[in-house]
């Protein structure tokens, strides 16, 4: 009874392993792959706080700038506040931050652009009429939205580069 589950998944293994299927971050002796052409990747300083968190996060996750820079990312980040509750109750209401950001890679030695695109995120938090807390809750939701751009930025770039790597 056992016997036919085991050939199944056995069929769809080999299956799979002719598929051509490559991870995303794989590298072989041929190919250095995605991960490693990440951090091909300049960014320039950043004009405003929302911009350097971008930033950060993303240097912090690609290594970029750490490898023989080859491209630069260019970031427009545009932050909107607004509110979520249209009937504020008496004590609390609810705002979020959305985060919209374009991007471009610029190919250095063309000066070309290789790959774009925009991406957005929104983050919500209770503003409670206390300074303090309502800004440190702003704050927070400005992180949650960055972190989100920015992971969703490096999957883009990593999409990006595994399509330009050579087919085994």
């Amino acid at each position: 009874m056992l016997r036919a589950p085991a050939i199944v998944l056995l069929a769809a293994a080999l299956a799979l392993a002719g598929c051509g299927y490559r991870p995303l971050y794989g590298s072989s002796a041929e190919n250095a792959g995605v991960a490693a052409t990440l951090t091909s990747v300049a960014i320039p300083e950043a004009e405003d706080r929302v911009g350097q968190l971008i930033r950060n996060d993303l240097i912090s996750s690609m290594r970029a700038g750490t490898g023989e820079q080859k491209y630069t990312l260019l970031l427009k980040p545009v932050v909107k506040k607004n509110g979520v509750i249209d009937k504020p109750q008496p004590n609390v209401t609810r705002d979020a931050i959305t985060l919209s950001v374009s991007y471009e890679l610029v190919e250095r030695a063309s000066g070309n652009t290789v790959n774009k695109g925009r991406t957005f995120s929104q983050a919500s938090f209770d503003v409670i009429r206390q300074p303090f807390a309502d800004l440190q809750a702003e704050t927070n939701a400005t992180e949650r939205a960055v972190h989100e751009v920015s992971a969703d930025i490096r999957t883009r770039l990593a999409a990006y580069f595994a399509t330009q790597q050579p087919q085994p």
